[in-house]
């Protein structure tokens, strides 16, 4: 596999590069657990996901004591960089090695620097849940896939962000959650949803609950799914004929079993316009959302580029 130091949007089977998706899971929990330790508490775990930088992700400022940490893993140069407001930081090589190593280099980092953490070490939403102290099993870094990887999230997180911009009721940050392993989206009508039933593998329901407390249409994208990975929409509860609703672009559909729309990463990167081809699933799957389930939209969307126009300036030119 060769680096594309390009602006396209990358191949990336997910077949090719599968025990390093997984081992990059691993390290990516140990990293955002570090975040969930010291953060305090905010809306639907916003508090604890980490977020596409311009080398990689990153935790973003993480309070501690008087000051503050940050932790980045660079996929460009391959290091996790670790900083604190005193001016201090450590790196550690991002190479093949088990996620006791990962997990035992990361903690060393912190305590040289001062920060004292205890993490509930395992992760959650996977099965089985090997403790990352006794995690030999997985051990893979191909640095090409995961450079490629990031460029996926780069482009998502981009087009992402640019739809997000449309709504001005309560929405989420465009951010990576590290149980699921996805770039997700999240907005919300303002009412209130039943309690979630949970389910998910080595996590306690009562997070579900919290994650789902309010009316939601979500979308993302996720390093699985399809050949290349997949993007995703959602809605809870899911109104009666969402599943029915017309989706493009051409590739997308309704999964039964997953109870979501999907759209092949491909089916994006081989469009002759990858961006529109985004957007248009983004739009539709949230117009779905909000017609069946009557959302308010008047009073939570906007045009993003209001103060562009002329004739809604009004006094303030």
């Amino acid at each position: 596999m060769t680096i594309q130091r390009t602006t396209a949007w990358p191949a990336l089977q997910v077949a090719d590069w599968t025990e390093t998706r997984d081992t990059l899971h691993m390290w990516a929990q140990i990293v955002g657990k570090l975040r969930l330790a010291h953060a305090p508490l905010l809306n639907h775990w916003w508090q604890v996901t980490l977020y596409v930088s311009p080398r990689g992700l990153t935790t973003g400022t993480v309070p501690y004591a008087q000051g503050a940490f940050d932790i980045e893993f660079d996929f460009v140069d391959h290091q996790l960089r670790i900083r604190n407001s005193d001016g201090a930081g450590e790196r550690i090589a991002l190479e093949p090695m088990t996620v006791a190593e990962f997990y035992e280099q990361t903690m060393r980092a912190l305590g040289a620097l001062g920060v004292e953490t205890t993490i509930r070490a395992r992760p959650n939403e996977v099965e089985p849940a090997i403790p990352f102290a006794e995690d030999h099993q997985h051990a893979s870094y191909d640095s090409q896939a995961a450079y490629l990887f990031w460029r996926q999230l780069l482009h998502a997180d981009r087009v992402i962000g640019r739809f997000r911009s449309h709504f001005v009721g309560k929405v989420s940050p465009v951010h990576f959650f590290w149980g699921a392993m996805d770039l997700a989206c999240t907005r919300f009508s303002g009412r209130s949803a039943p309690p979630h039933p949970g389910g998910a593998p080595n996590c306690g329901d009562w997070v579900m609950v919290e994650g789902y407390s309010r009316e939601l249409s979500s979308c993302g994208f996720w390093p699985g799914g399809g050949e290349e990975g997949a993007f995703y929409a959602y809605a809870y509860p899911e109104p009666h004929g969402f599943a029915g609703h017309p989706v493009g672009p051409e590739g997308a559909y309704y999964s039964v079993e997953n109870g979501q729309f999907l759209l092949p990463y491909e089916s994006v990167r081989t469009a002759s316009d990858p961006d529109a081809a985004l957007t248009r699933f983004l739009h539709d799957t949230y117009d779905a959302a909000a017609e069946h389930g009557h959302w308010d939209r008047a009073s939570l969307e906007d045009d993003p580029n209001r103060w562009e126009n002329p004739t809604r300036r009004g006094t303030h030119n």
